[in-house]
């Protein structure tokens, strides 16, 4: 099977193009994108209340998610969901989806999902417990909150007893630590600058006055309970959301920031590797995964990724569930194919 990469999904879609009929995307979409079981995907927290009310001839209808979440990524799920009816999907995004718009955002993809003909796992579940936000803390040492929306196609009745409240089977018996992460040693362009450090310094404490926590997260490798904050795409651009100490004295700071002994303690950056071992690509101290791109280019892909260690996770989950649709997709091909 050919593998596609970097392409501008509405190339498939056709949600860019005027006049195109829910008939014409699907066709399109099912020349380009294979029969499958599980489709996983995830996208930006777009507002829908505004995004494309006068595209009402897109999918054919005149009112729903068509009007309402035209122009966002959302609506390229959709209609792939639509064309190809997959047995199941997970969705990913960050836990603001839920009261993103003030909640708009959120009730009009449940509300798309369903009629598609999905039921979400864990639906009714919206307290401060809901088991649709995983943390991903709990497989690696970095608080990473992510929804996740797990979708059953209806008329195949697979959901039954599925909840994302078993993932804490699957947490592991002891989570690496911070300090197994980190290189032993890493070049200097990764510590922060006088200037730098000092900014971020400055910007902490008079944040800090304010009463807010607004500022960098200092995180300690020698204490094996250490939790970084969350990686972010923006994290090339200073780091300040994960920072490693480096023995920075803070007392010593606060009498003069700028003592020659203390700055050589400056805190850093993590490296791509680093980054890649806090989501999960390569085990600690291992150099197995390929980063063929530049450090800019490769924080903002761990920043805009997902910690693996979960999703293997609600892979593991789901294995019985996709192995009953792989067997019912079998019957359907002899009975004479899907319908849509």
């Amino acid at each position: 099977m050919q593998h596609r990469f970097n392409e501008d999904i509405r190339d498939i879609t056709l949600s860019h193009r005027e006049g195109v009929s829910d008939d014409e995307a699907a066709e399109r979409i099912r020349q380009h994108i294979p029969q499958h079981d599980v489709l996983l995907a995830g996208f930006p927290c777009q507002p829908f209340s505004l995004a494309g009310v006068s595209k009402k001839n897109a999918l054919g209808r005149a009112h729903g998610f068509a009007c309402e979440t035209q122009g966002t990524l959302f609506f390229d799920v959709v209609r792939i969901i639509d064309a190809r009816r997959p047995a199941l999907f997970v969705l990913e995004n960050v836990k603001n989806l839920k009261s993103h718009d003030q909640g708009n955002t959120f009730r009009i993809i449940m509300q798309t999902l369903d009629e598609l003909g999905y039921d979400v796992a864990d639906a009714a579940d919206n307290g401060p417990d809901d088991p649709k936000i995983i943390d991903g803390q709990h497989f690696l040492p970095q608080h990473r909150e992510r929804i996740v929306l797990v979708g059953f196609r209806r008329d195949l009745n697979l959901k039954t007893d599925f909840t994302l409240r078993n993932i804490a089977r699957c947490y592991p018996p002891r989570r690496p630590t911070l300090a197994e992460l980190l290189e032993p040693v890493v070049e200097a362009k990764y510590i922060l600058t006088p200037v730098l450090w000092k900014y971020l310094y400055r910007y902490a404490k008079k944040h800090q006055a304010r009463g807010n926590g607004f500022g960098y997260g200092m995180v300690y490798p020698d204490n094996p309970e250490s939790v970084a904050r969350t990686l972010s795409a923006r994290y090339y651009k200073d780091g300040a959301e994960i920072l490693i100490d480096r023995g920075w004295d803070m007392a010593k700071g606060e009498v003069n920031f700028d003592d020659a002994g203390n700055q050589q303690h400056r805190p850093r950056r993590l490296t791509p590797r680093e980054c890649a071992r806090l989501m999960g690509f390569e085990a600690p101290q291992t150099y197995q995964f390929r980063i063929p791109v530049s450090d800019t280019q490769a924080y903002r892909q761990f920043g805009n990724s997902v910690v693996v260690p979960v999703f293997a996770a609600v892979a593991k989950l789901l294995e019985p569930k996709i192995h009953q649709a792989v067997t019912l997709r079998q019957r359907e091909t002899a009975d004479g194919g899907r319908s849509r």
